[in-house]
């Protein structure tokens, strides 16, 4: 493009406000820029009303290069380089660019800064365009409501994804960005220097000292047009010339100090070939193409903000004149010497290696979504992303057995109830315990099955003589000459260990199963077993292997200690394990998944991807098939733990929360507590439910709520009478993890004492057209557990309350609990909504929403 093409295009855009530039805090944000557009935002909250006026007039020279930007209308945009993969960081970017350009009607663009040569690839482009695809999958794209306007004709297919338009590159900008570095040589902002590199740092200065003048900042116009001339036709070697802004050296701000503007490169670039031997630097080019491309608000991420004061000087002069490590050098580090297996690697925060791990998009727009950004440098908490990663996977991810470390178990006595031609009994178990949607799956049972190693605690073995030949305390599962029952099915009893003759390890149990048991029957008179393990039948038992990940590093800031950040690489980020059995289920929905990729269906038209399809395998964590499987071969990687295991969880902070608050001076011994740290909120799990003799509308539940009896053993579960007969089936409240009240004082009714109390949502209706949900909290945290309330200070119940005026805090927590907009249990205090949370996230309900608990 010619001077008078750029002196035109500057005409267009000086309607056009200063692109502005904020931090991640959505409400704040939104509510600048509609008091700057005049728009109102959609979906977003606390933001007041205004005007709507969304009308857009395009207006176009020549080939389309330039469009008349409004003033009306909010248009962001991702702007990566195409020099390595995205990571978590570049996670946020996109989120944020993407939702804001949605809550104002607007536009995002998807523009790659491919500004130097050196250090970009093709495969870079391709991945990140994959990554910012899967990333904001499942939401609309801009282009489905304006096929017409924009520029989509000339779409490749490689390029249409949920942006707006094509893809938009730094390069295609090149001729119009090298004629603004024109303009200001001939305006005297910008000269050609010959200093070099080293002598360049030393007169920079530093951040106390200013720099000092190039002995070239006086150069004449004419001397530097002709000097840049020469540069772009590649006269002068790499390093020998630089042009530079003429701003002010002794500027606090490092980056107005003469920063340098073109560099010469004698390297073939991956979009524009051999064209160019000259190169602008991102700080130059940046505000240049926002202008081109009629971006509105630049939104940054903090690491710019000290880069702020250029962009403007640019736009300045040229628009309005007219725990992880995420730094790219590190990661770089990490892959070159091969301390994981590439940019995908499971354990990489990069986008690729996250989603090859099994994280749902779902779960990284929540991460980022909570994490937002501040006005002040922040790291990323691992821990949060994958506190997200958990919410999301325990509501999407049906359930599965799946054998990690197997231990074969041969019913002794199974032909005795079997004949020759039905020898396996199969269960119809729910795929998931809250999902109806989801369907159930068939689970097989025969003479022989797997149970986890650790699931069998051998007394008279290695294990046993090391612990005095006696079980763990609280250890529930399977001991020698003791039962236990194997989930959904049958109550068994360990007769016979086989061991390996070497290490006298056991590699084979004998048992006896009992068949009055089964599907979680205790027969009359007989003592419940309290133990309840998985297993696998091993005939039809699928082998598969298991990439046991963890974290990379074993520390919140890997270097700190050392000034080495591969010293804190975690030597146990990575388990193989190849002797992993799953439920023939499983293996089934893998090879069909398989089957689908190979043939490039998809019920949605979306690219199909390994890692959709996630377990939780019971007991063990949250899994998702990896690219590496085969029909052969099945790969799972675990995706993340049932619960945090490195972090204090939700119960060890509120322990570290109170040591904090009785460190503080005493208060007097009478302090009022908040009626809600009063009541004890605890985690449940239903083991029988059934009618009660004598009242129709009521049920009598077995609650495991984690009592302790006084020697420390797991106490009997509590009885509770509640008012569900007819609104829950008793099969849907077997095994189910609620929340109950477990400090009211015992109530009888109707012949029944009721030593707890069930929480449930209820739509507000009478009869039977009422509809009942319990309180539903994940399946990975334990019984006993006490949940807290946001951003309060711990709960510190009252062993019981049995006075008239204990009961009335009751009364008053009641009325005060709903269930919010997003199915979430909340506690109203004061104006203020605190969920109700557990260790592995919040409590919530299946489908009520904005209603009252009781």
């Amino acid at each position: 493009m010619k001077t008078t093409s750029l002196i035109y295009f500057l005409q267009l855009i000086t309607a056009l406000p200063t692109a502005q530039s904020f931090a991640y805090a959505p409400n704040f944000i939104t509510k600048i820029i509609q008091e700057s557009s005049g728009i109102a935002p959609i979906g977003l909250a606390d933001v007041a009303s205004g005007s709507s006026n969304n009308n857009i007039t395009d207006v176009s020279e020549d080939d389309n290069i330039v469009q008349e930007p409004t003033s009306r209308q909010i248009i962001t945009r991702f702007p990566p380089e195409p020099n390595g993969y995205l990571h978590l960081g570049h996670a946020k970017a996109v989120s944020f660019n993407f939702a804001v350009a949605r809550s104002f009607h607007g536009k995002c663009h998807m523009r790659l800064d491919d500004t130097n040569p050196s250090k970009e690839d093709e495969e870079y482009v391709r991945s990140i365009l994959d990554d910012v695809r899967w990333i904001q999958s499942g939401l609309e794209p801009f282009d489905s409501d304006d096929n017409e306007v924009g520029d989509n004709s000339d779409k490749k297919e490689e390029e249409y994804g949920p942006w707006y338009g094509t893809v938009k590159k730094t390069s295609d900008y090149f001729e119009l960005i090298h004629d603004a570095a024109i303009m200001l040589i001939q305006n005297g902002e910008a000269y050609v220097d010959e200093l070099t590199a080293e002598e360049m740092r030393e007169y920079r200065g530093t951040l106390t000292e200013g720099g000092k003048e190039s002995p070239w900042r006086e150069r004449g116009i004419d001397e530097n047009l002709r000097l840049f001339r020469e540069m772009r036709e590649g006269k002068h070697p790499e390093g020998k010339y630089v042009l530079r802004a003429k701003i002010d050296m002794s500027s606090p701000n490092l980056n107005l100090r003469d920063p340098v503007l073109y560099r010469i490169k004698h390297e073939s670039h991956q979009a524009t070939a051999d064209t160019w031997c000259i190169y602008p630097m991102y700080d130059f080019s940046h505000p240049i193409a926002d202008a081109i491309e009629g971006i509105s608000h630049s939104l940054c991420t903090l690491e710019f903000e000290d880069h702020r004061p250029l962009y403007d000087w640019v736009v300045e002069r040229i628009v309005e004149g007219g725990y992880t490590v995420l730094s790219k050098r590190k990661l770089i580090k990490l892959v070159e010497e091969k301390h994981v297996t590439g940019w995908d690697d499971p354990r990489m925060p990069t986008l690729s290696g996250i989603r090859r791990r099994g994280v749902p998009p779902a779960a990284v727009r929540l991460f980022c979504e909570r994490m937002g950004i501040s006005k002040s440098d922040s790291n990323i908490d691992f821990g949060i992303m994958e506190d997200c990663t958990r919410e999301v996977l325990d509501d999407v991810s049906p359930r599965a057995f799946a054998i990690l470390e197997p231990l074969k178990v041969t019913i002794q006595n199974w032909d005795d109830g079997h004949d020759n031609d039905n020898k396996l009994e199969t269960f119809d178990v729910p795929r998931h315990p809250k999902r109806e949607d989801l369907g159930d799956r068939a689970v097989p049972i025969g003479k022989s099955v797997y149970i986890e190693r650790s699931d069998f605690f051998d007394v008279e073995g290695p294990e046993g003589a090391a612990n005095g030949h006696k079980a763990p305390k609280g250890f529930k599962r399977l001991l020698p000459n003791d039962k236990v029952r194997l989930k959904y099915a049958y109550v068994i009893r360990c007769d016979e260990v086989v061991r390996d003759s070497t290490t006298n390890e056991p590699v084979e149990l004998k048992c006896t199963y009992y068949p009055e048991t089964r599907a979680g029957v205790t027969p009359e008179g007989e003592k419940r077993v309290a133990g309840i393990i998985q297993w696998v039948e091993a005939s039809t038992a699928k082998k598969c292997t298991v990439m046991q990940y963890d974290r990379l590093f074993k520390t919140e800031e890997p270097g700190k200690e050392t000034g080495d950040f591969i010293d804190d690489i975690n030597p146990d980020s990575l388990k193989v394990m190849n002797s992993v059995v799953v439920e023939p289920s499983v293996a089934a929905d893998a090879l069909e998944l398989l089957q689908q990729i190979v043939d490039g269906s998809s019920s949605s038209g979306e690219t199909i991807d390994h890692s959709s399809l996630t377990y939780q395998f019971e007991r063990s964590g949250y899994y998702a098939l990896d690219t590496s499987s085969t029909n052969d071969i099945l790969v799972f990687n675990r995706v993340v733990t049932l619960r945090d295991t490195w972090a204090p969880n939700a119960k060890a902070r509120q322990e570290k929360q109170q040591k904090k608050a009785e460190s503080k001076p005493k208060q007097q011994d009478n302090e009022v507590l908040e009626d809600a740290r009063r009541i004890a909120l605890r985690v449940g799990t239903i083991v029988e439910a059934g009618p009660h003799p004598e009242a129709d509308s009521l049920i009598v539940c077995k609650l495991d709520c984690g009592d302790k009896d006084e020697s420390g053993e797991a106490a009997e579960p509590r009885t509770v009478v509640a008012g569900l007969a007819g609104k829950i089936p008793f099969d849907k409240l077997i095994g189910r993890k609620i929340v109950c009240i477990s400090n009211l004082k015992p109530a009888k009714m109707r012949g029944i004492e009721s030593t707890a109390m069930l929480l449930a949502a209820s739509d507000g209706r009478e009869g039977d057209d009422e509809i009942v949900e319990l309180l539903d909290v994940p399946d990975s945290v334990p019984n006993g557990e006490l949940v807290y309330f946001e951003n309060m200070l711990p709960c510190k119940p009252d062993a019981m309350l049995k006075s008239k005026g204990a009961l009335k805090v009751w009364d008053r927590v009641k009325a005060a609990l709903k269930v919010g907009v997003d199915k979430e249990a909340i506690y109203q205090d004061d104006g203020a909504d605190r969920r109700l949370m557990t260790s592995a996230g919040p409590v919530t309900v299946s489908s009520l929403s904005d209603c009252m608990i009781g």
